[in-house]
């Protein structure tokens, strides 16, 4: 059985060597067309992509995890206990 990280390495390498075909047609090929284009595009924007992102616990305004999954059960929320300032 392969694991997901094998999975997830296995689709990374397809993907990479795909994006690499397509840039290389279209340097090297007179013919190469929108598909390889489209290809060789998206690939750079996916990579340019993790540049803007930040880990959900550091964003400003981020929601706990399980979140929607309490909220799905119907599970209450306990009251937060009260702070010593009052607040």
């Amino acid at each position: 059985m392969v694991s997901a990280r094998t999975a997830r390495r296995a689709a990374a390498l397809s993907l990479g060597v795909l994006w690499w075909w397509a840039v290389l047609r279209l340097a090297l090929e007179p013919g190469a067309g929108v598909f390889e284009g489209a290809v060789a595009v998206g690939g750079w924007g996916l990579s340019v992509l993790p540049v803007h992102c930040v880990p959900a616990r550091r964003a400003a305004g981020a929601l706990s995890a399980g979140r929607w999954r309490r909220a799905l059960r119907g599970a209450e929320r306990e009251p937060a206990p009260a702070r010593p300032d009052g607040h």
